[in-house]
């Protein structure tokens, strides 16, 4: 008896002997990597500051987490707290004429962006299932938290140097599943670029975040996103965490992380997890639009600004309603995997499926498009109107709701082309021909072949790559619907009943993470503005205060700025 009732205790102390000399190692070298070169060491040093403060943070939580939640609720719901109203408000309105004021400088281009975010906006409120139940503060936070993260990643030079780095690493991340590709197929893999090149990179991904779950560490990074969202937008935890999980896993994927609360969820909450699967894609299948050739820059900050924008259109366009909320917190496990290579094999494993289907709808969208392309053709020759196709039809239907993103009049309709072919076939489809028009730009050709335009111009190519940057289509809602009626049997009826509406949804929230983007991204007007300015404060010198003309180094300035924009 008195051995069995040891052994647990002496188990428990062999693993904190080894925890603590793996913690002791690891220290001895992060030291000793700063002592050898600083510089080369900066990226280690900083991941573990990151991790210790992290460690910290899980700690306090862990024993202070309920006080801190406390906390948090009273301060943002406090009914009769009139100062901090006022202030609340007064930083609202100073922000929206900011922005304002910053895109009217910035050109009519990131006018109209702007406009076209409040015209979503509007839209949504107005086709609301209950028009006057939304929350304020689901709305100013989730759109303010996509306008923090695109400022701070594209209008910063920290935060764009930053994704950049990231963006440049997770494409030399992902070159690594050449060497598997190269193995089994040949050296000639590149030839099938699709089938050998681009689909291996959903293996080897599949199996790198089963291994990363495995070791908890996505569920830790979920978890801690899913809090920020829960914390300022006032969701409950369970859309939360599946809005969260979108950021990593697809559609399908990320209700497994809520699975046991499905079934007790209200019909906004399951609008707003499907809303979340519907707005963003998978880490996976982001692997496979970086191959392409699209920028990975703007791939990482979509599939980070979706997430708040999904959960404030769906609690926009289906409010909740219901008093008897999900709000038991949310547990997440690291599965049944044994070991790390389990979770390896069964990752790769499961990309089978994946892969599979990826292929299967690829080459059945791509011949009903051709079908139904002909049969269009055939009836328009009847009207002596034989270039009518379902590309056009796009273009003419989609374009208004491109061109209130930012997009150029010229560059609309083809914008449009591809914001349809996205709807009503898959993003796949839209991504590999957004991938050709940014290929002939950099060829460098003609822009106009018999008066078709051949290309459109880098800005029109970051918003398309926000607005066609989620699994919104009818293919996926089908998908949608029977994962989430396969985990909750007895709610079937329900989630049916949100499905069309998360649809559209998650349109609107990838429009608006468009919109934002149009209104950011692009700085060149910018600096020909800034440079305009400094060259009429140039000649007011010049013919006010003309001795001031000759000093050298003000007149090396003005003259470089003179040039630059004439």
């Amino acid at each position: 008896v008195l051995n069995h009732t040891y052994e647990p205790l002496r188990s428990c102390e062999d693993v904190t002997h080894i925890d603590s000399i793996f913690v002791s190692g690891f220290v001895a070298m992060v030291i000793a990597a700063c002592v050898v070169n600083f510089h080369r060491a900066v990226g280690l040093l900083v991941i573990s500051l990151v991790t210790i403060f992290f460690l910290v943070w899980d700690w306090m939580m862990e024993r202070y987490g309920e006080q801190v939640l406390c906390v948090l609720s009273e301060f943002l719901h406090f009914p009769s707290f009139f100062l901090f109203r006022i202030i609340y408000m007064s930083v609202l309105v100073a922000a929206v004429c900011w922005l304002a004021l910053d895109t009217a400088q910035r050109g009519t281009r990131q006018l109209v962006s702007f406009f076209g975010l409040l015209l979503f906006v509007f839209l949504t409120l107005l086709f609301s299932k209950h028009p006057f139940r939304w929350s304020w503060q689901t709305l100013v936070f989730g759109i303010g938290l996509q306008f923090i993260f695109g400022l701070f990643i594209l209008r910063t030079t920290f935060g764009l140097g930053a994704l950049q780095w990231l963006g440049n690493k997770a494409e030399a991340f992902m070159s690594f599943a050449d060497t598997g590709s190269k193995f089994v197929f040949g050296e000639s893999y590149t030839d099938h670029f699709f089938a050998f090149r681009v689909m291996p990179i959903l293996v080897f991904l599949s199996s790198v975040i089963s291994m990363l779950y495995h070791i908890g560490f996505m569920a830790w990074l979920i978890c801690k996103i899913g809090f920020i969202m829960q914390v300022t937008m006032g969701t409950s935890p369970a859309e939360s965490m599946a809005a969260a999980g979108n950021i990593f896993l697809g559609h399908t994927d990320s209700p497994l992380l809520i699975r046991p609360y499905i079934s007790e969820l209200t019909l906004s909450e399951i609008h707003a997890v499907m809303t979340g699967g519907f707005a963003s894609i998978s880490g996976t299948i982001l692997g496979a639009y970086i191959s392409f050739g699209v920028d990975a820059t703007h791939l990482l900050t979509a599939t980070v600004m979706s997430a708040p924008a999904s959960l404030a259109i769906a609690k926009m366009f289906w409010p909740e309603t219901s008093v008897l909320r999900s709000n038991r917190p949310v547990k997440m496990d690291k599965g049944w995997v044994r070991n790390l290579l389990e979770a390896a094999s069964l990752g790769a494993s499961r990309a089978i499926a994946l892969v599979a289907s990826v292929l299967a709808n690829i080459i059945a969208f791509m011949a009903l498009l051709a079908l139904f392309d002909a049969v269009l053709s055939w009836l328009g020759g009847m009207f002596d109107c034989p270039q009518l196709s379902f590309s056009l039809i796009c273009s003419y239907v989609f374009m208004p709701l491109s061109f209130m993103m930012g997009v150029s009049f010229d560059d609309s309709f083809i914008v449009a082309e591809l914001m349809g072919i996205k709807t009503f076939l898959n993003e796949f489809v839209a991504y590999q021909k957004l991938s050709e028009l940014i290929n002939r730009r950099k060829a460098g050709g003609p822009e106009y072949v018999n008066n078709v335009k051949q290309y459109i111009s880098v800005h029109s190519e970051a918003i398309a790559t926000y607005a066609l940057c989620g699994f919104s289509n009818f293919a996926s809602l089908g998908m949608s619907i029977g994962a989430l009626s396969a985990m909750a049997p007895d709610r079937r009826s329900d989630i049916s009943s949100c499905g069309l509406r998360a649809l559209i949804a998650g349109s609107i929230s990838c429009f608006m993470t468009a919109c934002i983007a149009g209104n950011i991204c692009s700085s060149a007007r910018l600096d020909v503005l800034g440079n305009k300015v400094l060259c009429l404060i140039y000649f007011l010198i010049k013919y006010k205060y003309p001795y001031w003309i000759k000093q050298p180094l003000l007149q090396k300035v003005c003259i470089k700025f003179s040039a630059t924009v004439y």
